[in-house]
């Protein structure tokens, strides 16, 4: 799945096998994401505490997906996101926490 990512809107990239893939916190991806991992506050506390597990970065990414490909099941996009590699992954996390910090 690609396609433009709008930085107005709060998107941020990552390139993954297949193209750039766009992800933005909307309310309700952010609320998927909570019912999933728990409190998100308590996440971004663990994260800085080096304590932030693969599947809490993946289930995050999965939820805020910009644009949504159907087709594309949670195992296939988790083997995707990790092919690019967790250094990869950790920027566009970075970005997500701080934009739900910031209230952008």
């Amino acid at each position: 799945m690609s396609g433009q990512v709008n930085p107005l809107r709060g998107e941020v990239s990552l390139a993954l096998e297949g193209g750039e893939m766009a992800f933005r916190p909307s309310f309700a991806a952010l609320v998927a994401a909570e019912a999933e991992v728990g409190s998100l506050f308590a996440l971004i506390e663990r994260a800085g505490l080096g304590d932030l597990r693969i599947g809490e970065m993946i289930a995050l990414l999965w939820h805020c997906r910009a644009r949504r490909d159907e087709s594309e099941t949670r195992e296939a996009f988790s083997e995707r996101a990790l092919a690019a590699g967790v250094v990869a992954l950790m920027p566009v996390v970075k970005v997500l926490f701080m934009q739900l910090l910031s209230g952008a």
